[in-house]
């Protein structure tokens, strides 16, 4: 069996400043009356760093909460009657269209107006294809978006490991809000310009800090770092696909352990919210070592941090070491 794992391409897309616009309210009541009577915007987020990004963006004007509870896996949330009716209720959803499938009914059936596909504002680019010569994933850069992806292949949704694509969002949740809650437009329209500015600063760490390294191949977990390998020039090998869930057979996994010691890789990287036996299992295979890299699809008492900002300096730490950075 060949191997499985993930190549890069290009999704030709539109300008990364298109956005869903949805008309006001959801099916709970009018966001307007939400804003006026001083109770604030209910924004629903399908999981942390949407929670995360509409949280710094909302301020005290919004009240946010996620979705998938603490330590949950993201891939996998399951909405429970009441969270079902969460969704009916809230002013926004905020959620990735083909990342959560029990949130992309509930956005349809019950959201309808009020949800906010957070993709369309980061714009996505990468998608996934299996690798046919049986090695690692081929990294492409953004250079080549005007390739049309296949039928069948699968877009990455990963963008929030790219500090960039986050803060694009940033600034398209503070028109949404804005266009719900007039009266604070240009209170959210300040959140984002802060929330840029947080995220540019780390971005220009990244940037500094992984330009000189000797190992460019980075061996995941699962394939969530796409983006970010995109933005700081590494290569992405996922040892399991885009979903957490997928596991890799004894013969793959024997081959990533062969790329690994080809590609002279030291670290296979585990993660907080997976079980890392499969990823220990090809570290052991090729004689290298491991470390946690977060995909911040969620947080626990393990994560590296308090928050987005903290998690990505720790991971950036553990990337400076892992993949041997000047």
């Amino acid at each position: 069996m060949t191997l499985r794992t993930a190549r890069w391409t290009t999704l030709a897309a539109g300008s990364a400043a298109t956005l869903l616009i949805a008309g006001c309210g959801g099916g709970g009541g009018s966001p307007e009356n939400a804003a006026t009577s001083g109770e604030g915007l209910t924004v629903l987020a399908g999981f942390y760093p949407l929670e995360w990004a509409a949280s710094r963006v909302g301020g005290d004007l919004a009240s946010v909460s996620s979705l998938t509870p603490a330590g949950a896996e993201a891939h996998d949330l399951e909405l429970t009657p009441q969270d079902v009716a969460a969704v009916s209720e809230a002013d926004l959803l905020v959620y990735i269209e083909g990342f959560q499938p029990a949130l992309d009914e509930a956005a349809e059936s019950e959201a309808r107006e009020a949800a906010w596909d957070a993709g369309q504002a980061a714009s996505l680019t990468l998608t996934a294809e299996e690798d046919e010569d049986g090695h690692g994933a081929e990294d492409q850069h953004a250079d080549e978006e005007e390739e049309h992806a296949d039928e069948g292949e699968i877009v990455d949704p990963h963008f929030w490991l790219d500090p960039t694509r986050l803060a694009d969002v940033g600034d398209a949740l503070a028109e949404r809000m804005g266009e719900l809650d007039p009266d604070n437009a240009a209170a959210y329209a300040e959140n984002a310009v802060a929330l840029r500015a947080d995220l540019e600063e780390l971005d220009g760490e990244m940037q500094e800090a992984l330009s000189g390294c000797a190992i460019n191949t980075l061996v995941t977990s699962h394939d969530a770092f796409g983006y970010l390998a995109d933005r700081y020039g590494f290569e992405v090998v996922g040892i399991s696909g885009l979903d957490p869930s997928e596991e890799p057979s004894p013969a793959q996994m024997a081959e990533i352990a062969e790329l690994v010691q080809e590609r002279g890789a030291t670290t296979v990287y585990t993660e907080t919210l997976v079980d890392p036996a499969v990823a220990e299992t090809v570290a052991a295979e090729a004689g290298v070592g491991t470390a946690v890299l977060d995909p911040l699809e969620g947080l626990t008492d393990e994560s590296a941090g308090d928050d987005y900002l903290e998690v990505m300096r720790a991971n950036l730490e553990t990337l400076r070491e892992g993949q041997s950075c000047a």
